[in-house]
């Protein structure tokens, strides 16, 4: 998505007075999304901090893209949507514009419409020049309107898939006096050159412990009876492993690899054999969304009942940056 900035219109509103952040103060944000980072979800990308061509995360990583402007907190998969996942206000504030009516869908390639990329979208004001944008709300989910004041963690809408987007998510942008700020930093965009983690950041607490910066970081992992791509990953369309099964694979889909990493898979069945043990494999290109996969054809009796296990690790300069272990069991 190369749009610099989001937009759901330019809807004029008399602002209410609200008890909100004054002239010089900054809010603090909490996390905008009901689900646990690590768990039900992981962050996508993060602003582009790159001043000019190319992408940069505010930690010199590359989990962003170029000219993207908010915290994208993505979902594992569809199903995960469609069993509906609340977005919350992220500070007190009040309604400023909204939209929803946008169809829910998968998109690719330059947005159709750029003032509709956001597809389903909140903006709450904060006062003090201060705004937060909240993107891709699921069709018909909006829950505030114009005029009305939130508190933190009050739902506002679902995650969903509208607008232009290619995997469910929320995309939460932060901006003061029309300029788009980066949380992590408090900066606008691009402002400084430098990169490092920062020890300044909008987060509040509690959120800022949940959206640590991750130099890699697994969005689901899975058994399935065949090899696994990743449009089949992204819509939950996967068949876990029967006793005739062709093949038993272990999958994994990660956020953040970089070429050099090493990744390796480890899968034993129920009597603890080792069905694969692949320790070492040298990746060779940068990726923001990377699916791997090891598995074994069906042996000649079929496959066993009991509790299949693997363990996966994705290593950089010799230290591990991502790892997952999960297990499933065969009826």
């Amino acid at each position: 998505m190369p749009a610099r900035s989001f937009s759901i219109g330019s809807i004029a509103l008399a602002l209410l007075a609200s008890p909100l952040a004054r002239a010089g103060e900054a809010p603090r944000f909490e996390m905008p999304v009901a689900c646990v980072v690590g768990t039900t979800c992981a962050v996508q990308n993060y602003p582009d901090d790159a001043a000019g061509p190319g992408r940069r995360d505010h930690a010199c990583g590359l989990i962003s893209y170029d000219g993207h402007t908010g915290t994208d907190i993505r979902l594992a998969d569809i199903p995960a949507m469609r069993a509906g996942v609340a977005v919350l206000a992220a500070a007190p504030g009040t309604v400023l514009r909204i939209r929803d009516g946008e169809a829910d869908a998968l998109k690719s390639g330059p947005p159709q419409s750029q003032g509709r990329a956001c597809g389903n979208g909140v903006v709450v004001d904060h006062g003090g020049g201060w705004q937060s944008l909240y993107c891709h709300l699921a069709n018909g989910s909006v829950r505030v309107r114009p005029g009305e004041s939130v508190v933190a963690g009050q739902p506002i809408g679902r995650v969903g898939l509208s607008g232009h987007t290619q995997f469910p998510h929320l995309h939460f942008e932060l901006l003061r006096d029309g300029k788009t700020i980066d949380p992590y930093t408090t900066r606008p965009l691009a402002d400084d050159d430098s990169c490092a983690v920062s020890t300044q950041t909008l987060w509040s607490t509690a959120a800022a412990a949940q959206l640590a910066y991750r130099p890699a970081a697994i969005v689901n992992a899975g058994f399935a009876d065949a090899p696994v791509d990743l449009k089949a990953a992204e819509a939950g369309d996967i068949r876990r492993p029967s006793r005739d099964a062709a093949a038993l694979v272990a999958y994994v889909r990660v956020i953040g690899v970089r070429a050099g990493d090493r990744q390796g898979f480890r899968v034993t069945g129920p009597d603890g054999a080792v069905l694969v043990d692949q320790t070492d494999e040298e990746l060779k290109a940068d990726k923001i969304l990377w699916l791997a996969y090891a598995g074994r054809r069906r042996p000649a009796a079929g496959w066993t009942s009991g509790r299949y296990r693997a363990a996966y690790r994705l290593t950089r300069a010799g230290g591990i940056v991502a790892e997952r272990n999960f297990e499933f069991d065969m009826p």
